[in-house]
């Protein structure tokens, strides 16, 4: 800061400046309260279709957003201006009154491009009988000034980085870092440089001081936009695969800090990996150069000629935790999959590279597996980001057309074989070979398909996995539904591939719980009026019935996966029953027949297809507690008590009904249902289901899959009672009505799945279990 320029200052425009950011901040408060209250609301109650139910609702909900973000920018530009302006206007006093101090004293201050000079006004003949007191107020005033002018450079400074750090965070739109003053801003940008050179230290010379710093600024940090874009671009792509590597490398001459803090090495993961993943976010020209080299160094060794884990070994550990950038995780899949391919001659054998060795250091610290393989990291990156994941499962892994492609399949059923493409979603689920791994006790880990699970779940129902959904998850897309075609399809085509894989049951139940709608349109007979029937959000998944019964029996086999389709399904025929209750001519109006008699029928096609997915779920953990000897019994019994814990909201159980104004995204009934008819229903379940335990073997002869037949009729009875009361329409023919429809249904899925599952009139075969 030079010393004419705050002598002189003008504030006036800076005033102004601050004066317009308030206003401004003020008008955008406005326009965010009325695009939440309004725009955004309004389009979720909107009865939106086709083309809109996809792309409008969505946009609207971003849009709105936007606004939020925009009021978010302005309020700290202002507060950072205000603070800073406020400042300068303290320092501009303080030079006044120094210069007019030493005015007093016969000192002078003159200003010159690059500094200044003080001097003293006394006559040069009588300058030779100045004392020493003189001498010192000349330097007084000097240092004076000088610290003067430091504090306000370094306002002004500070000012200007943080002002332009938060520019940079967005090209398009507004950034959400949000700051009460410009010192908080100003600190984390200072911390992140300083925590960024500790980083960069050599991990042998890491001591434990340096890492507890580190650890402890980024537990504090890792949400702040700024500290995290800062932090990962001033340590750099390459030292930060070096940092991880290193202070986890089992040959480093420093013992200390292993034998110290080991016991931390989790919290030091969980928090780069959140400062990383918020880091990703920003649109800085920095952060973007940081993203192209790290998807670059990924097929690399981290330390050259000398070997070492390879980037994406080290990086895909860090994605564990933190909701990375969607465009980063796509790119960076991208190249993942085709150093896979690299590694395995295109899916025909193991990858080599990527299994555990001494070579390679404990790159995961979060869970028991070592981390070695990179596709188990990126998959629990993927369930945090659901846009990304969907576009990954979908992208072509391998071509049929591509003569170095292995893989061949009869896909016309004529007994012979002919390549095939796959997709990456096909060759994970269907066809890798994962790498063995196995705990200190000697057990096999499955962390990589559980992580599979994990991602599917977050791919095909749009928000992260093991969280619900909410009035602002968008309906399903096409490449959901698409996704959702294929894992139903995949199951039901060889159902090893998840009874195998048992652990992976959760996230099936979850995925078909809030796919209820298209469930229930693929096992009800006909297409006539079935949108109307079953209302659906967004894009349809089409499954045939035949698929979906494998798929829901081997779900239902696992005491997760049985749980959540069952809560699921009675959750979304409550709802839908209530709907049509509410809504008698919305699916039949036929003139030749009354209100009640459409409504029966109407209340029969859905009691119907309940029944059917009950029979199904049934089947498949009769069959299972048959050769488990009853001691699944239990694990059914464990799982329905936790899980009763999700009574009090829809949401919380799985799906509802998939039309406006009821719902929000893909058929989800949004919002409390304390109370309500569902309310009533789940609570009998979580109450009632764990009412069956009797002898050592339970469902022997199929006992117990006779009273999942009594509960599947007595809990539609019970809805459809509830749900007519709820609605003010009650009516005991439609109930009575329902509860044989029900019976119906049941007795079909027991056809259907001795069809399905024993080979007969289907070209499938069931393989029998070793």
């Amino acid at each position: 800061m030079e010393l004419d320029t705050l002598r002189d200052a003008d504030f006036k425009l800076l005033d102004d400046a601050v004066k317009d950011w308030s206003t401004l901040v003020k008008n955008l408060e406005t326009l965010k309260k009325d695009a939440e209250d309004n725009l955004h609301k309004g389009a979720d109650k909107a009865d939106w279709a086709g083309v809109n139910a996809r792309v409008s609702q969505e946009f609207i909900g971003k849009t709105a957003g936007e606004f939020a973000d925009a009021h978010t920018q302005a309020d700290t530009i202002h507060k950072i201006l205000n603070d800073t302006v406020g400042e300068l206007k303290g320092y501009h006093r303080q030079l006044v009154e120094a210069i007019d101090g030493g005015r007093k004293k016969s000192l002078k201050v003159i200003g010159y491009e690059g500094g200044f000079t003080v001097t003293t006004d006394v006559p040069p003949e009588a300058r030779h009988t100045m004392d020493q007191d003189n001498q010192a107020d000349i330097t007084a005033l000097r240092d004076r000034i000088q610290g003067i002018l430091d504090k306000a450079t370094e306002s002004d400074d500070s000012a200007r980085t943080v002002l332009r750090a938060i520019a940079d965070q967005s090209t398009m739109g507004f950034s959400d870092a949000g700051y009460q003053d410009r010192d908080s801003a100003a600190e984390a940008i200072k911390r992140a440089d300083e925590l960024a050179a500790l980083a960069k230290k050599n991990p042998d010379d890491l001591s434990v001081k340096d890492f507890d710093r580190i650890n402890a600024g980024l537990k504090k940090y890792a949400g702040d936009e700024l500290f995290a874009e800062r932090f990962a671009t001033a340590l750099g792509p390459k030292k930060t695969l070096e940092f991880w590597s290193g202070i986890n490398d089992p040959h480093r001459s420093d013992r200390e800090l292993k034998h110290d803090r080991l016991e931390q090495f989790d919290d030091l993961q969980r928090n780069l990996g959140m400062t990383l993943a918020n880091a990703t976010q920003s649109d800085s020209a920095a952060m973007a150069d940081w993203k192209r080299t790290m998807i670059d160094i990924g097929d690399k060794p981290i330390h050259g000629n000398h070997g070492g884990p390879m980037g994406f070994q080290v990086m895909s550990n860090l994605m564990r935790t933190g909701d990375y950038d969607d465009r980063f995780l796509k790119d960076y899949g991208t190249k993942l999959m085709a150093t896979e391919r690299k590694h395995t001659g295109n899916g025909r054998h193991a990858n080599s590279a990527w299994h555990n060795s001494l070579a390679i250091p404990q790159l995961n610290r979060i869970g028991e597996d070592s981390g070695a393989d990179p596709l188990t990291g990126y998959l629990k990156g993927l369930s945090n980001s659901p846009d990304a994941a969907t576009d990954f499962f979908n992208q072509q892994f391998v071509s049929k057309d591509d003569p170095d492609n292995p893989f061949e399949r009869d896909t016309d059923g004529n007994g012979k074989n002919g390549k095939v493409s796959l997709s990456n979603f096909q060759y994970l689920f269907e066809e890798r070979e994962w790498p063995k791994e196995s705990n200190l006790k000697g057990d096999d880990l499955h962390t990589g398909q559980n992580n599979l699970a994990l991602a599917l779940e977050a791919a095909t129902t749009g928000h992260p996995a093991g969280e619900m959904p909410t009035v602002d998850t968008p309906a399903h897309n096409d490449g959901q539904a698409k996704l959702m075609q294929n894992l139903v399809a995949s199951i039901a085509d060889d159902p090893s591939r998840l009874t195998k894989n048992s652990y992976m049951s959760d996230s099936m139940g979850q995925i078909a719980a809030e796919y209820m709608p298209d469930i229930h349109r693929g096992l009800h007979p006909g297409v006539e009026g079935e949108d109307k029937l079953f209302p659906v959000a967004g894009t349809a998944a089409e499954l045939s019935e035949t698929d979906i019964t494998r798929f829901l029996y081997s779900v239902g086999r696992n005491p997760e996966g049985y749980a959540a389709v069952n809560l699921g399904q009675h959750s979304y025929t409550t709802s839908l029953m209530q709907y049509h209750f509410q809504h008698p001519d919305a699916y039949l109006n036929d003139p030749n027949f009354s209100e009640t008699e459409n409504l029966k029928k109407t209340i029969e096609d859905v009691a119907r297809v309940a029944g059917e997915v009950e029979g199904t779920i049934g089947a498949g953990r009769a069959y299972e507690g048959e050769i488990e000897g009853g001691k699944k019994d239990a694990d059914y019994n464990a799982v329905i008590e936790k899980v009763g814990t999700w009574g009090g909201t829809a949401v919380g159980i799985g799906v509802g009904l998939g039309t406006a104004p009821l719902t929000g995204p893909g058929g989800v009934v949004a919002g409390s249902v304390a109370g309500t008819a569902v309310d009533e229903i789940i609570g009998a379940i979580t109450g009632g289901a764990m009412k069956d335990s009797s002898g050592e073997v339970v469902y022997r002869n199929g006992q117990d899959l006779d009273g999942t037949k009594d509960s599947t009729y007595t809990l539609v009875e019970s809805a459809a009672k509830k749900a007519g009361g709820n609605a003010g329409n009650s009516s005991p023919l439609i109930v009575s009505a329902a509860a044989t429809a029900a019976e119906q249904g049941f007795n079909n899925a027991g056809q259907n799945v001795h069809q399905a599952l024993d080979g007969e009139g289907i070209p499938r075969q069931l393989e029998k279990e070793d």
